[in-house]
């Protein structure tokens, strides 16, 4: 059978044909989580999107507005932010939504129990980091308290200008406390799991689809105009195409499933919508691991990519090669030029370290998970370091989950990742190699760059703010380079704009389902 053949039957199954939901959308892989404390990719954040808001949320293009809170006010010196929780707001379930909902998931993300790797998002309220740390074990001297039912006041460590942006993001999202006692890790299933956003989950089928359905109890219910929608979690390229090109689907949302080598007639095609976005594509060393504790060597290795190559021959999409971590784009941040591709340099490193042309230099893996770009990019990456470096690459690929775990174990020596802002700030990408940072996953750790980052994150002066950030950024990918940056993203959508509104492009590369609205009849 063609691709296409078997995607058809996974999709309709053996049974009787049922309803189509409005909208059908390619999400990527099958979702790790649909906790918000637990997840830490774009495909289970956009779900988690859909299912939940918190304190603020976005709208199409992206932009913070109000959410559960329908207005707040900021003191004098940006330190305290007193929260107004919306009269209407509910559960799924009908319950009222309180400001208590909102310290308990909190204290439950922060909770050293919990292992929540994005939990870091909150170290900017008072005393958050202590307590996730188990410095603090009283979370009532958390910058976090309850006025009343309708009323919420944060207290930050120091003024954060992102903070409105980060309320609006996954972690910051309440939960349904008495559903989590009551079932504990099963509260993520379809009948069990309570929602405060605009969609309620209604069935998952693993490796099938996930649907939704709108939530009546939504405080602006009236307004979401799919009332049902299906994300199939399809992550290889040629299959998520045929499923779009045939009618199965109406909108690719996840960055890594449109086939490069169509691109260049799809860039001709109304259907194909192309816009940066602030995202990177790197490589992570394991520098618990030798010989990768040796910043020579990964020095070396980022040298040797040959990144004109990957996005020229590979990716094509017009992706600009990257030195940085932190892509351009972010107003007023200059970010540094990085370390250029220079394979003799690279090898004279290399033997500097005591592995002259390779000789010496154990075998090693290269994690990548399961999509076809992801695997055509390793293939190169692998014959650039045999053939400038003299090293062996063995490639070891995984399905989502399972790669996901093996970093969080440093379970590795190189790994292929990506990061996608989550809000517009040099900070959201920075903050992930801070010294135990959930999304470090390198088992690095460089005492001056996080001076510099935490000093950055206590300066006003917006010029002064972004050159420690820059002099953070240069350690990262000149210095001790525990990644190497490969390519920024373009993002690729595949939808027909006569047909679905409510999508802007956006550098965040969020694109909210409540937003969405067909155009003209059924699909």
């Amino acid at each position: 059978m063609t691709a296409g053949t078997l995607a058809v039957l996974a999709f309709s199954g053996c049974g009787a044909a049922r309803e189509r939901a409005d909208l059908v959308f390619i999400n990527g892989v099958e979702p790790e989580s649909l906790d918000p404390a637990i997840i830490s990719g774009q495909p289970e954040g956009r779900l988690v999107m859909a299912l939940f808001e918190g304190l603020t949320s976005r709208d199409a293009a992206g932009v913070v507005g109000p959410g559960m809170a329908e207005r707040w006010e900021v003191s004098p010196d940006g330190r305290e932010y007193t929260f107004h929780i919306r009269g209407g707001a509910r559960w799924s379930n009908g319950d009222p939504l309180t400001a208590q909902d909102f310290v308990r998931s909190w204290e439950r993300t922060l909770n050293p129990l919990t292992t929540s790797p994005y939990s870091e998002l909150l170290f900017s309220v008072d005393g958050a980091e202590d307590y996730a740390k188990g410095k603090l074990t009283d979370f009532s001297k958390v910058g976090v308290a309850v006025v009343d039912d309708r009323t919420l006041r944060v207290r930050l460590r120091a003024p954060t200008p992102y903070f409105l942006e980060l309320c609006a993001f996954q972690t910051h999202y309440p939960v349904h406390l008495s559903s989590i006692e009551r079932y504990g890790i099963d509260w993520i299933k379809p009948g069990k799991l309570v929602s405060n956003g605009a969609y309620r989950l209604v069935e998952w089928r693993i490796n099938d689809r996930i649907r939704l359905e709108a939530n009546p109890h939504y405080w602006r219910a009236a307004s979401v105009r799919l009332k049902t929608v299906e994300a199939l979690p399809i992550s290889q390229a040629t299959t998520a195409f045929n499923f779009y090109s045939t009618g199965l689907a109406d909108l690719t949302l996840d960055k890594g499933v449109v086939p490069p080598m169509l691109l260049d007639e799809l860039r001709k095609r109304p259907d194909c919508h192309i816009a940066p976005v602030l995202a990177t594509y790197f490589y992570r060393f394991n520098v618990t691991r030798k010989p990768f504790d040796d910043p020579r060597v990964r020095r070396a290795f980022a040298m040797a990519l040959d990144k004109q190559f990957i996005v020229g021959r590979i990716t094509r999409n017009g992706e600009p090669a990257a030195g940085s971590f932190t892509p351009p784009g972010i107003r007023g941040y200059d970010p540094p030029r990085g370390l250029p591709h220079d394979p003799d340099a690279a090898r004279r490193l290399l033997a500097e370290a005591g592995y002259p042309g390779g000789s010496g230099f154990p075998p090693f893996g290269l994690l990548f998970n399961s999509t076809e770009q992801d695997e055509e990019i390793a293939v190169a990456v692998q014959d650039l370091l045999r053939r400038e470096l003299g090293v062996r690459v063995e490639l070891r690929r995984q399905e989502w989950k399972v790669y996901l775990n093996s970093l969080n174990r440093l379970d590795f020596d190189m790994a292929r990742s990506t990061w996608v802002a989550d809000y517009p700030d040099p900070n959201t990408f920075l903050d992930c190699f801070v010294t135990g940072r959930g999304n470090n996953r390198t088992g690095w750790s460089n005492a001056r760059y996080d001076s510099l980052l935490d000093a950055s994150n206590r300066t006003l002066d917006p010029a002064a703010r972004f050159g420690l950030m820059r002099r953070a950024e240069e350690i990262l990918v000149e210095g001790d380079v525990p990644i190497a940056p490969v390519y920024h993203y373009v993002g690729v959508k595949l939808y027909d704009a006569r047909r679905i509104g409510g999508i802007v492009l956006n550098p965040i590369d969020e694109y909210p389902i409540r937003e969405m609205y067909r155009i003209g009849g059924p699909p």
